[in-house]
């Protein structure tokens, strides 16, 4: 049985009255089978030749209007569910993205989840066990703020932390990586045959853009919140991190479950990308509002008519 997500990675993206289309969703997807090299293959800078930040942000709004319409529908059908799988490097611009492209969501059909370190609790279970539990419910869309990918590249980069899981011996052999990348591919696959899509977006920062993202928030005084020490010091890591990154983008694009690889070194792009993917996954739904039975329709007309003889 073949259970693609159906996105048309041919789609064209268009902004303003007449403009001339400049990329494609298959400039950002990573095609299963794919060996992915990050240098080579996706720049962090890549605009698809735009230079109307304003006009592609009316068309990021555009966007959010569609999805908040579809939104609706796919509650109201209470059949599929959708989650976004949003994985990066430090001041990437993933807290953003989401905020801005998710801005017209319901928040009653919507739920986000970021994954910070693992608890004591976690720890006690299988490293699948904490996303099973934020899964999005049926007709409720769901966003994870980084995921069980952490499994395959925060603790790839630091394998300390795999001592810390108390696993069999077996499952942290030396193959460990690519048991947990088979083990991701059927979780996501069964997840899509029981009705939940699974979507998810690399944004692609270069060393030089964090860099200058981390000075603004040490310079600027409303932003020191934002910068963690942690940040710099993970930043020492950052060419096993593009090596890990690679490997679970290389071993974890499927078809039921894809990965895009945002441009992050401009904001506005990286959002025109994100909501053209988010809305395309919606539009190859088969989203329909339920259908009312004839019986339905007698019961509320009997409701209507007791209504309209009440006595204000």
């Amino acid at each position: 049985m073949k259970i693609e997500v159906d996105l048309d990675k041919k789609r064209e993206v268009v902004v303003g009255d007449g403009g001339s289309v400049k990329f494609r969703l298959r400039d950002i997807a990573v095609e299963p089978g794919r060996k992915v090299n990050l240098k080579k293959d996706f720049d962090p800078d890549f605009t698809g030749g735009y230079d109307d930040k304003a006009g592609a942000l009316e068309h990021v709004a555009k966007n959010v209007q569609r999805l908040s319409e579809m939104q609706e529908t796919l509650y109201a059908q209470d059949i599929y569910s959708v989650l976004f799988i949003f994985q990066a490097m430090d001041a990437a611009g993933k807290d953003g993205a989401i905020r801005h492209v998710m801005s017209g969501i319901n928040p009653q059909g919507c739920q986000v989840t970021s994954f910070k370190a693992p608890s004591a609790d976690d720890l006690d279970h299988d490293y699948l066990r904490r996303a099973s539990l934020a899964l999005p419910a049926r007709g409720m869309i769901g966003i994870f703020n980084r995921s069980y990918y952490e499994e395959v590249a925060v603790v790839r980069v630091h394998p300390e932390l795999l001592i810390k899981q108390k696993l069999p011996p077996k499952a942290r052999g030396k193959d460990v990586w690519e048991k947990r990348f088979k083990e991701i591919n059927n979780f996501e696959k069964y997840l899509r045959r029981n009705g939940t899509i699974v979507v998810k977006f690399f944004l692609n920062v270069s060393k030089a853009e964090q860099k200058r993202r981390f000075l603004s928030r040490i310079d600027e005084p409303d932003k020191n919140w934002k910068f963690s020490p942690a940040d710099f010091a993970e930043r020492q890591h950052w060419d096993d991190y593009q090596m890990a990154f690679e490997d679970m983008l290389s071993n974890t694009s499927t078809e039921w479950a894809p990965w895009f690889v945002i441009p992050a070194d401009n904001k506005w792009f990286a959002r025109l990308a994100i909501s053209e993917v988010v809305t395309g996954v919606f539009e190859k739904l088969d989203l329909k509002m339920p259908a009312v039975s004839d019986a339905r329709k007698a019961e509320l007309a009997v409701i209507k008519e007791a209504l309209l003889a009440e006595k204000d």
